[in-house]
């Protein structure tokens, strides 16, 4: 693409979650005159009903199973209390309000961001009129125009809605309705074994409520890492959570007191509420895009290429109405790339295999590059796993679940993927992260210093059990 002269450019973005706001902070850096059509708030749900609130929840309880491990390692409460496992309890209430505070100021934080380099907000609605005009129609109803000569859609997802589940934001809750909770469930269906549903589940186990999870698949989290699955579900189990493989919901009711998840096979599981976590769904009806050429895929998702663009010149787009990946640093990701190429400064394509995923259970799950199913089918690849059970620094901190798992090319050595499940992979995982980026092979990230004792030694130390020897 021949470089643009970014000063007459004018960028429209229509909406602010991570792929629009970080997008307007690039095409402002580069000069671009830049106006962000948003109608929820800056950051989006990542920030105010998804990612920042759900992870904040996950730390809650955390934070309160840090009082079982304070008693496996001899802490205990004076005045006689010993019991630290039972003796703490959270308030739901004020467990949500602080989330919903650390949420509006992330997004405030952003807004102020996005004012400092000139970038001009419209609270609204955003449709197109033609490839080079949105219509933006404000909360009042107020519709005005804009002209564009580069539009990037990135208006995110919703949570999907069954016919036979229609959440009411009391007792049938979607993972956006959540923090309207007082308190604590005392029974929680949670529907979906995927990452938002295993989260929550964990979340709200630990929290105080008994919990039941309506898996449809032979595990928990069925599209990662087996092994990390398996630790995971054990975990849940070992933990006092009801796990129900193999069960797919046909359909959830309210009832005076509670809820019915009624089941395919026939079986009803009761509780006081269910959560629904069935997946999400693009947020791009009502935008013009079928009428100016976008194209579609059947899911309803914007079709986009390795740097951002649709099918129609001029028209990018990012986050989770492309289906590209439902991660907050990929939309990102992809909203910076977008402006780079549109403005013509020097761009990277997006590459999807270095990218690093975190699932925030307790133990975390953490990933990067190729995964177990494509080492089983290529034999040039060599995988080694360590427990961290055998780690110094975990058996100081009470750790007795998780393991380092690293997967090399045989004869270059060169490390190609891995997974971390232990507290703070989401940590961990960032120096295989970088030797998955720049192709460092086994020996020199063995070579590399760590600190004693750390959990990070055992990265080193599994890129030592791969070094090869002939």
């Amino acid at each position: 693409m021949a470089p643009v002269n970014a000063r007459s450019t004018n960028v429209v973005i229509l909406g602010g979650g991570p792929g629009g706001y970080e997008a307007a902070l690039v095409a402002a850096h580069l000069g671009a005159e830049v106006t962000l059509v948003d109608r929820d708030g800056l950051g989006g749900s990542a920030v105010l009903t998804d990612c920042v609130p759900s992870k904040a929840l996950v730390s809650t309880a955390d934070y309160l199973r840090d009082f079982t491990v304070a008693a496996d390692l001899g802490v205990h409460l004076t005045e006689g209390t010993t019991d630290l496992a039972h003796g703490v309890a959270a308030d739901l209430a004020a467990v949500n309000a602080r989330i919903m505070r650390v949420a509006r100021a992330q997004s405030r934080d952003i807004a102020r961001r996005v004012a400092e380099v000139g970038v001009r907000v419209l609270p609204g609605r955003g449709m197109f009129r033609t490839p080079t005009k949105i219509a933006v129609e404000d909360p009042q109803g107020t519709t005005r125009d804009l002209d564009a000569d580069v539009v990037l859609v990135a208006t995110g997802a919703t949570p999907r809605v069954m016919d036979t589940a229609r959440p009411d934001g009391v007792r049938i809750l979607t993972w956006e309705q959540i923090y309207r909770l007082k308190q604590v469930p005392e029974r929680l269906v949670v529907v979906g074994s995927g990452v938002t549903g295993a989260e929550l589940a964990q979340a709200y186990l630990g929290l105080g409520s008994e919990v039941v999870l309506v898996s449809s698949r032979d595990r928990v989290l069925p599209g990662e890492d087996p092994d990390a699955a398996t630790v995971i579900e054990e975990v849940f189990r070992n933990r006092g959570m009801e796990v129900l493989s193999r069960s797919r919901m046909a359909g959830v009711e309210a009832t005076d007191d509670g809820v019915v998840v009624r089941l395919e096979d026939g079986r009803e599981v009761t509780g006081t509420h269910a959560l629904l976590a069935v997946g999400s769904v693009p947020q791009t009806a009502g935008l013009g895009l079928e009428q100016i050429g976008v194209e579609l895929s059947p899911s309803g998702h914007i079709v986009v290429d390795k740097v951002s663009r649709t099918s129609v010149r001029g028209i990018y787009a990012a986050g989770d109405c492309t289906g590209v990946l439902p991660l907050a640093s990929v939309a990102a990701m992809q909203g910076r790339v977008a402006m780079a190429h549109a403005l013509g400064d020097a761009v990277a394509p997006l590459r999807l295999d270095v990218v690093s995923a975190n699932i925030f259970t307790n133990p975390e799950i953490a990933t990067v590059g190729v995964g177990a199913k494509e080492v089983e089918a290529d034999q040039d690849v060599e995988a080694v796993m360590l427990p961290l059970a055998t780690n110094p620094r975990a058996k100081m901190n009470g750790i007795t679940e998780g393991f380092v798992k690293l997967f090399a090319q045989k004869g270059s050595g060169a490390v190609i993927g891995g997974v971390v499940v232990a507290p703070s992979a989401s940590e961990l995982i960032f120096p295989v992260t970088l030797a998955v980026q720049h192709r460092l092979n086994v020996d020199q990230l063995a070579s590399t210093f760590t600190v004693y004792p750390s959990l990070s030694g055992s990265i080193a130390e599994a890129a030592r059990r791969l070094h090869a020897t002939d």
